[in-house]
């Protein structure tokens, strides 16, 4: 039986806004700019829709559609960010899952955030988006490559001691859950593009009481919280075991919590 489709909370994603935007715009930094004054641009997993705002505020004249397959994400999205923008562009959001999406046209700029580590096999989706741009579009996405820190390592390790451990078999991702930057770049030149292919290690200092965890109550630690959403007691017990493991692998310190992340990233353009 397969795992239940993660719940999201925008509001909890959003706690940590600021250090998750940031891979995003230095992302956006190297994406060139797409032809002509009303660029056709695809979000690809747009959550909450604050970076997609991003995109917006790059290219005012665009046509800019967020998808994601949460109702929770995009109704936040539509709330705060949805219509036309300053340049004469209009930014909207539609109900999509990357595992089947394909644009409806062509465009100009296909861009994913922090989305595709949550498609299993998503390099072979390449072909597709690539096929979907335009002469000379882009495709541009990050993706955390952090499965083996502590965060991750001390979940998955709970995960398979809990007493409720039959709920959590199978719903946590691995290492395998992303490719190496070689990989992308191999898969990415190969089908014709130019790529650009990236990785950093951001040194978040995150502040407040258990800084990590509520940092991965709005992420990775999602299918947990949906699996045990029935067993509040089982819930409660491994966010406590997992509280503890967390203070010990991420110590505070005087000025905060340091939160090593890396992240991966590629910008590839199809030949003009």
């Amino acid at each position: 039986m397969p795992a239940p489709a993660p719940v999201w909370d925008p509001a909890q994603y959003l706690h940590h806004a600021d250090h998750r935007a940031r891979p995003f715009t230095d992302l956006l930094a190297r994406i060139p700019d797409p032809a002509g004054d009303r660029p056709r641009i695809a979000d690809l997993g747009c959550g909450p829709g604050n970076v997609t705002a991003l995109l917006a505020a790059r290219w005012p004249g665009a046509r800019i559609t967020g998808y994601d397959n949460s109702p929770e994400m995009l109704d936040r999205a539509r709330t705060d960010h949805e219509g036309p923008t300053p340049g004469g562009g209009h930014l909207d959001f539609a109900a999509a899952d990357a595992r089947t999406w394909t644009p409806a046209e062509p465009c100009d700029l296909i861009v994913s955030n922090a989305t595709l580590q949550w498609v299993p096999r998503h390099a072979d989706r390449f072909a597709d988006w690539i096929a979907a741009l335009k002469p000379g579009g882009t495709l541009a996405f990050q993706v955390p490559g952090n499965f083996s820190a502590p965060s991750h390592v001390l979940m998955r390790e709970l995960a398979g001691t809990t007493r409720r451990r039959d709920l959590l078999d199978g719903v946590l991702r691995h290492d395998d859950a992303v490719l190496a930057p070689g990989a992308y770049l191999e898969r990415l030149t190969g089908l014709g593009c130019t790529a650009d292919v990236w990785e950093t290690t951001y040194l978040h200092l995150l502040q407040g009481e258990d800084p990590v965890l509520d940092w991965v109550k709005g992420t990775g630690l999602r299918p947990v919280l949906t699996a045990l959403a029935d067993d509040p007691t089982a819930r409660e017990e491994f966010l406590a075991d997992y509280r503890t493991a967390l203070r010990a692998a991420y110590p505070a310190g005087p000025h905060g919590t340091p939160f090593p992340f890396r992240r991966v990233f590629a910008v590839a353009v199809k030949e003009a």
